[in-house]
């Protein structure tokens, strides 16, 4: 069975739970703002999702996708960065490999890395404060040396 098929069928669940739980509507436009997500790779703000979710032809409003973002936050299936003074990114979370960011600051392009060192430093942190971290977030802010090379994402 295709992997991305498995993936949308679990976030469907997920979210149609939290949505009854939390006694929301199950409309469709949300099920297609949850679909649009996770048929996109990388980060995106509300307006390009906005843009992208328009030429598919679907009819959906601004504030039906920043509603519906507020409830995927909720549900954690999505995740918001606030990459300085730009507009609110978000990326879908549901099996997301952990991952730290670095931003260009000349065009604001977003990078993903992994370094395995830094969960080094997270048990470290963890030891030194006698605490279990959940989660971080890790960002890098500065310039590309060589503009040919970098894939953004």
């Amino acid at each position: 069975m295709n992997n991305n098929y498995e993936i949308n069928k679990t976030v469907k669940k997920i979210f149609t739970e939290y949505l009854k739980k939390n006694e929301h509507r199950k409309t469709p436009e949300r099920y297609k703002i949850l679909r649009e997500i996770y048929s996109t790779d990388g980060h995106f703000n509300v307006e390009t999702l906005f843009i992208r979710m328009n030429k598919n032809k679907y009819r959906i409003s601004r504030a039906t996708l920043y509603n519906t973002i507020e409830l995927l936050l909720n549900c954690n299936l999505v995740t918001k960065h606030q990459f300085g003074n730009t507009c609110a990114q978000y990326e879908r979370s549901y099996r997301s490999k952990q991952h730290d960011h670095f931003v260009n600051i000349e065009d604001g392009k977003v990078l993903e890395f992994f370094d395995p060192k830094l969960q080094d430093i997270k048990k470290s942190v963890e030891k030194l404060l006698n605490v279990k971290i959940t989660h971080h977030s890790l960002t890098f802010y500065g310039n590309s040396k060589n503009k040919k090379n970098i894939n953004h994402k």
